[in-house]
C-alpha cells in the first residue's frame, strides 16, 4: 500500500470528503482562470453548446462502451490489478445515492472543463490526456490502473475532438463514474448484509 493510500485510510469520512471538494474546487478555479486567459469567446461558446442527440449518442454510447469493457475486465482480471489502496471504496461505499450522483457530477464537470475544455482545446489531445493521467496520482504505482486511466483519458479526448462539445465528455465521464461508484456501494452493502 502506498503512503498516499495509507494516509487516505486513516482519514475520517469527513476529511476524505473535504479533500475531494477542495481538490475539485481548486480544479474549477484553475480551469476558469486558464480558460479566461487561453480561450477566445468563439471557442468557449462552441464547446458549451447543447446538442441532445450528440450528447446521448456519443456521451451515453461512449460511457456504455467503457463500462462494458470495465465490467468485463473486473470479472476476469485479478483483483489486485484494480487495487488503488482502497481510495475509491473510502470515497464511495458509504455515500447515499443522491450524494454519489452529486459527487460524480461535480468530478465530471470540473475535470472535463479543465482537461478537455481548456487544456485539450489549447494544447491538444496528447498533452491533456497525459496531464489527466498523471494527476490521478494514486494510479502512478499501479501499472494496469494507470494504463486504464490513460486509455480513458484518450477516449474522452477523442470524443471531444470528434464532437467539439464538452457536454459529451462531461456526460460520459459522469455516467462512468456514477455506475462504478454505485457498483462499489452495492458491493459494500452486499458484504455488510450477505443474507439479503
Amino acid at each position: 500500500m502506498s503512503r498516499q493510500s495509507k494516509q487516505i485510510q486513516t482519514m475520517s469520512d469527513r476529511e476524505v470528503l473535504r479533500h475531494l471538494y477542495v481538490t475539485q474546487g481548486l480544479l474549477l478555479i484553475i480551469s476558469s482562470g486558464l480558460g479566461w486567459f487561453l480561450l477566445d469567446g468563439t471557442s468557449f461558446e462552441r464547446m458549451w453548446r447543447w446538442e441532445t442527440a450528440t450528447v446521448v449518442l456519443y456521451g451515453g454510447g461512449g460511457a456504455l462502451l467503457v463500462l462494458a469493457l470495465e465490467f468485463l475486465l473486473l470479472r476476469y482480471l485479478p483483483k489486485e490489478w484494480y487495487d488503488d489502496g482502497g481510495i475509491n471504496e473510502k470515497l464511495f461505499q458509504t455515500r447515499s445515492l443522491p450524494h454519489l450522483l452529486w459527487l460524480c457530477l461535480v468530478i465530471a464537470f470540473t475535470e472535463e472543463w479543465l482537461f478537455r475544455g481548456v487544456l485539450q482545446t489549447r494544447f491538444g489531445l496528447l498533452a491533456a490526456s497525459l496531464i489527466f493521467a498523471v494527476l490521478h496520482v494514486r494510479y502512478l504505482a499501479k501499472w494496469f490502473s494507470f494504463i486504464m486511466v490513460m486509455l480513458l483519458s484518450f477516449f474522452l479526448g477523442y470524443l471531444y475532438a470528434w464532437t467539439g462539445i464538452l457536454w459529451v465528455t462531461i456526460s460520459a465521464h459522469f455516467f462512468i463514474n456514477f455506475v462504478l461508484a454505485v457498483h462499489i456501494r452495492l458491493d459494500y452493502l452486499q458484504a455488510k448484509h450477505p443474507e439479503d
